[in-house]
């Protein structure tokens, strides 16, 4: 198979630097502590991505809490426990780029428990997200065809032969797999007969034969007797679609306005791998695209990056039922997407309020309201290696203390940056 070239052609190892190892950890996990900077930076991208890339046994400590965690989430129902459920993961896993390839296909598959009303249905959603996070998206995009929570939250029972619901058609064509501009109303007309009888019965998915439209369709230019999986598999063969992930990905690991040049070289490498994820994310985030100029602070930072970042930055041990409360106040509640479009994310994060909570968070941080913060005035190593880290310059360190130095730098805008 053929090496990526151009903007995607690999970092030059001899090139990494502590810098790199910050910005590789920034964009590859939930933050970074100054432990974690310098073993990376020892270890080099070839190493430290062959471990993100490969499953990673988890410690004792999350063999024991997160399956506590999950059956209080299922036992009581609460979508506020399954969130922390899920941001325990986020923080501890010893698979940090599996949780957030999730947190992208969460929002991709925008899914939202305000409608499914079901933590096991949701739950069952977000592990494929986890099974498939560095897999395959051809099956990842099949399995969401089916996937009760998906089917709820998109009226699949209210598809029949005899009144067509194009709820699902519409999403997987405009949401999931092309993007506006690459299908017709006629296009979502002829999948949505495609789907009828896709439905869900005691909590299960099932095919409801006598619902189903067994007769021709035609969808971008092929006329058959089409089902669910012709869809998806017309979907995933039009040239819209590699081009379309390809925008997800840059946008979530790289920067948030990728030029034709950046779509045209990773929708390739997408088609090259056949949607294969694993092989596409170690070539993008070893390219020099990754570690250009264009790239480094490129991205507004979510509530839940921002949050957990600087946790993990300073060493905090997180309340994460604080932090869960925090982050949707700030604009982002996991497991409740505002809309079926999810949090469209970039300068839309920040308003003048939001701008504001997330000032009031930084103080709220360093005053211990979020978790307990390693000594009364932290460690000034890990303080020290956050200044570094955001690479913010101009902080006079002998005019201030540690403590009023870090909470200067995480009201600055760069510190809302990655």
């Amino acid at each position: 198979m053929a090496q990526p070239t151009g903007i995607l052609a690999p970092h030059h190892a001899a090139q990494w630097s502590r810098r790199d190892a910050t910005h590789f950890l920034w964009r590859t996990q939930f933050g970074a502590s100054a432990a974690e900077i310098t073993r990376v930076h020892r270890d080099g991208i070839a190493r430290t991505l062959e471990r993100l890339l490969t499953p990673q046994t988890e410690d004792d400590e999350f063999q024991t809490v997160e399956p506590i965690l999950r059956d209080t989430a299922l036992d009581t129902g609460s979508v506020a426990s399954l969130q922390t459920w899920w941001l325990h993961r986020m923080f501890y896993s010893a698979n940090p780029l599996t949780e957030r390839m999730a947190l992208l296909w969460h929002n991709h598959f925008a899914t939202s428990f305000a409608k499914v009303r079901s933590v096991p249905h949701m739950l069952a959603q977000n592990n494929a997200f986890r099974t498939e996070a560095l897999g395959s998206f051809r099956r990842l995009l099949h399995g969401m065809s089916k996937d009760v929570a998906m089917l709820i939250w998109l009226d699949g029972n209210a598809n029949r032969k005899r009144h067509a619901n194009e709820n699902f058609a519409r999403e997987v064509m405009e949401l999931f797999s092309l993007g506006e501009g690459n299908y017709t109303e006629d296009d979502i007309k002829q999948a949505a007969r495609s789907f009828t009888g896709w439905h869900v019965r005691d909590d299960e998915y099932w095919f409801n034969a006598r619902q189903h439209d067994n007769t021709d369709k035609t969808l971008f230019g092929k006329t058959a007797n089409l089902d669910g999986h012709d869809v998806i598999d017309l979907c995933l063969a039009h040239r819209a679609c590699p081009r379309f992930i390809a925008l997800k990905l840059l946008r979530e690991f790289v920067l948030e306005s990728p030029t034709e040049a950046h779509l045209s070289a990773v929708a390739a490498r997408i088609r090259e791998h056949d949607y294969a994820l694993a092989p596409v994310m170690r070539e993008l985030l070893s390219s020099k695209l990754f570690f250009s100029g264009a790239a480094r602070h490129a991205r507004i930072k979510g509530p839940v990056e921002l949050i957990l970042g600087a946790c993990r930055a300073l060493s905090v041990r997180p309340n994460l039922q604080a932090v869960n409360q925090l982050s949707g106040q700030l604009g982002q509640a996991l497991f409740e997407p505002p809309t079926v479009k999810g949090w469209e994310g970039g300068r839309l994060w920040i308003t003048s309020a939001s701008l504001l909570q997330r000032n009031n968070f930084a103080h709220r941080l360093l005053q211990g309201g979020l978790g307990k913060l390693p000594k009364p005035e932290g460690k000034p190593e890990h303080y020290r290696e956050l200044l570094l880290a955001q690479a913010v310059p101009g902080l006079d360190a002998k005019a201030v203390s540690t403590r009023q130095q870090v909470h200067l730098m995480m009201t600055l805008p760069e510190f809302q940056l990655t």
